[in-house]
């Protein structure tokens, strides 16, 4: 549910979710939730920069905390290109439908990030910019250009003027020298850490990961009343249903194809699959494809998370999470369905694919090819994640024998 647009609101909504989760456990947390967030009583910011970091952040924290590094005691790292594609992804749809991020600025001009490169962008779908895709050519060029200004812009903007009380740099931006434009590019850590690396505060961070679910809506109701109020500015009106749309942010699809395409290709060869969750044996009759972690909770669609099991059992899991003792029985059989299914395929680009999803989605993974076993304790990691932070219910099997 969209939540309400009025000041009230937005002043109590994260200070209520923190104390409803505990976040009392944790000062620093609850500290670092309430400095986030700008005050509606303030006089309207010249642009909507600020809200679009704090959202970028909320997004990385939750979808891709796997590229996170720790950056001393007291910061983690996050990869600068990285901010700047979710930056570039959040704007698209608002640049395209016309709504306004500055109060006489119509058609997202005089905004320092909107140049030729993010113009031409706008010709792709915004759902194409996430990680991992490759592109080639002249869309290579645009895209490393919208990037390179958007860094230039996120660095020299808000991330200069976002301080704490004692008017020190919340966050800390390390720059690379850019290399020129490239005719292709894969949307992966080592291209995203070419453009360096910004430090953000490590109780920000574990605030963002621990309550983005609630401090995101928040940052959307107000970036919506900005909007609402540069249009006013501008002597029109915006329609609400289209800016709702554009403020969405486009999850991937919930495509299971290659998943269920590699296990009936194995099924047909003969080999003797297994339904992960209760070990007993799959056929093209009864063959499911289950998200391990469920969609309605966690929309992810990666590789490693696809899992095949038989349809009756994947019925009764529904939209749980398994628990701790139904995921560590079947580890075998899903370290052994990710090696076969993804790692074996015939067409590389498949275990290319299942590395730098697992590496992007999942915590503690590193750059390099991880092994199996650390992608499933990273597994075991996120599971805990989920099940403590957003309460997702858990489901559990009778152990399989025999």
């Amino acid at each position: 549910m969209t939540p309400p647009d009025s000041s009230d609101w937005y002043d109590n909504h994260v200070r209520d979710a923190a104390e409803r989760y505990e976040a009392f456990a944790f000062p620093d947390v609850h500290r670092a939730l309430l400095a986030l967030l700008p005050s509606p009583a303030a006089p309207a910011p010249a642009s909507t920069y600020k809200l679009a970091l704090l959202r970028t952040l909320c997004r990385i924290a939750d979808g891709a905390a796997g590229m996170s590094r720790d950056a001393g005691e007291s910061h983690v790292s996050v990869p600068l290109g990285l901010v700047a594609l979710t930056w570039v992804r959040l704007f698209h749809p608002l640049i395209r439908g016309d709504f306004p991020q500055a109060p006489l600025l119509p058609d997202g001009r005089g905004l320092s990030f909107v140049r030729h490169g993010f113009r031409e962008i706008l010709k792709l779908p915004a759902g194409d910019l996430r990680i991992g895709m490759r592109f080639t050519g002249d869309h290579a060029h645009a895209l490393h250009e919208a990037l390179r200004d958007a860094r230039e812009t996120i660095v020299s903007q808000p991330v200069h003027y976002m301080t704490v009380p004692n008017g020190g740099p919340l966050l800390r931006p390390l720059k690379r020298r850019m290399t020129s434009s490239p005719s292709e590019l894969i949307l992966d850590e080592p291209y995203f850490l070419s453009f360096g690396e910004l430090h953000v505060p490590r109780d920000v961070w574990h605030a963002l990961q621990r309550f983005s679910v609630w401090v995101e809506p928040a940052i959307v109701a107000e970036w919506r009343r900005l909007m609402r109020e540069y249009a006013e500015a501008q002597g029109r009106r915006l329609d609400e249903g289209r800016m709702v749309e554009a403020m969405t942010w486009s999850e991937p699809s919930r495509d299971v194809q290659l998943a269920r395409g590699r296990t009936l290709e194995l099924i047909e060869r003969g080999r003797e699959m297994r339904c992960v969750w209760s070990g007993k044996g799959l056929t093209t009759a009864n063959l499911d494809i289950d998200h391990c972690f469920p969609w309605s909770a966690w929309p992810c669609s990666d590789l490693w998370n696809l899992l095949p099991v038989r349809r009756d059992v994947n019925s009764r899991k529904g939209a749980r999470l398994p628990d701790a003792v139904t995921l560590q029985s079947a580890a075998e059989r899903i370290i052994e369905w990710w090696h076969e299914g993804y790692r074996q395929a015939e067409n590389p680009r498949v275990g290319e694919r299942f590395v730098r999803e697992a590496a992007a989605t999942l915590p503690t993974l590193g750059t390099a090819a991880p092994e199996l076993e650390d992608v499933f304790e990273a597994v075991n990691l996120k599971r805990l994640r989920l099940k403590h932070d957003q309460r997702v219910p858990e489901w559990s099997i009778e152990p399989v024998t025999g």
